[in-house]
């Protein structure tokens, strides 16, 4: 059954940081539940594009973009993630699908940033036709370098 995808509501916020800290990349980051809840409410507030995807359950993967986060022009997909069990299902590429719609009714490209250890998710967004154009050395994080990729929209 191919996901659903639908608007973030306030409820999924505790499911969704519930799974995401047991995530190693956001591990490495050290992300607790506490700062992804509040982050997807501050994300809220500021109507950010926030969609989530339900399969068999609830909140198995999201993604949040920043309409105008890019250079105060372009959206910005800050944070994308499915749920290590439901990986592998077209949880991602559906959700990546949902908010490059949304985006190209308001613009003509989407950026993104991907951490340079995280080339899964290098390839995923190459597969669905981005590029890298770019990277910020030690950005986030000492002695990790965020990849800068763009996709032109038609």
């Amino acid at each position: 059954m191919p996901p659903s995808i639908r608007p973030m509501l306030a409820s999924d916020i505790p499911l969704l940081a519930n799974w995401m800290v047991q995530v190693p990349l956001w591990q490495r980051y050290n992300l607790t539940a506490e700062q992804a809840i509040t982050n997807f409410q501050s994300a809220m507030q500021q109507g950010d594009w926030l969609l989530t995807a339900d399969i068999d359950h609830p909140a198995q993967g999201f993604a949040w973009a920043v309409p105008r986060g890019a250079f105060a022009r372009s959206p910005y997909l800050r944070l994308i993630g499915v749920q290590p069990g439901s990986a592998s299902t077209g949880v991602g590429s559906t959700l990546l699908h949902a908010i490059e719609e949304r985006a190209r009714a308001h613009a003509t490209d989407i950026f993104l940033l991907v951490s340079d250890f995280n080339t899964d998710a290098q390839r995923f967004y190459i597969r669905h036709g981005y590029h890298q154009i770019g990277q910020i050395p030690a950005f986030v994080l000492p002695n990790i370098s965020e990849l800068i990729f763009r996709k032109t929209l038609k």
